[in-house]
């Protein structure tokens, strides 16, 4: 079990990638989201919830050998990248443009994001990157709607 963790932990290894790993998890996981036929918003979410909850399970362990949120453990950039692209049109500048914006905030921490990371083992590592994922799909819902609203009128 705690190979298994660590490799779903690590992302299939992304997470051991000697530059921003964290960066390397959410490119693994835009790619994998742009290459997974289309999902409706509830079928996301549903997906969302279960690697949510083995990312909190994979991270405890991980954080056993690595240490406090350890930087190989990238798995809470899929479900932050599958939280940010959620209801969102799958075309590519769009996608490049999540990917953007998820890595601002999961760098950035705004409140209450940084206060998350205090919560036990795996709950703080995945939780962060749940929240920057929700901060970055609001921030692109909203601007979306207003170019979209703007280019109409």
């Amino acid at each position: 079990m705690k190979k298994a963790a660590k490799i779903i932990g690590s992302t299939f290894g992304a997470g051991f990638s000697p530059v921003a790993p964290g960066t390397a998890g959410s490119l693994v996981a835009i790619a994998a989201l742009w290459f997974t036929p289309s999902l409706s918003a509830m079928s996301l979410i549903f997906f969302i919830v279960i690697f949510y909850f083995v990312g909190v399970w994979a991270s405890t362990i991980c954080e056993t050998d690595w240490g406090h949120d350890p930087g190989r453990a990238v798995w809470d950039e899929v479900v932050g990248m599958m939280i940010t692209v959620v209801a969102l049109p799958k075309q590519w500048l769009i996608y490049l443009v999540a990917f953007a914006a998820f890595r601002f905030f999961d760098i950035l921490k705004p409140f209450p994001i940084n206060s998350s990371q205090r919560l036990p083992r795996g709950w703080g590592v995945m939780t962060d990157d749940v929240l920057a994922g929700i901060y970055a799909n609001l921030v692109l819902q909203l601007l979306f709607r207003i170019i979209f609203t703007n280019a109409a009128g």
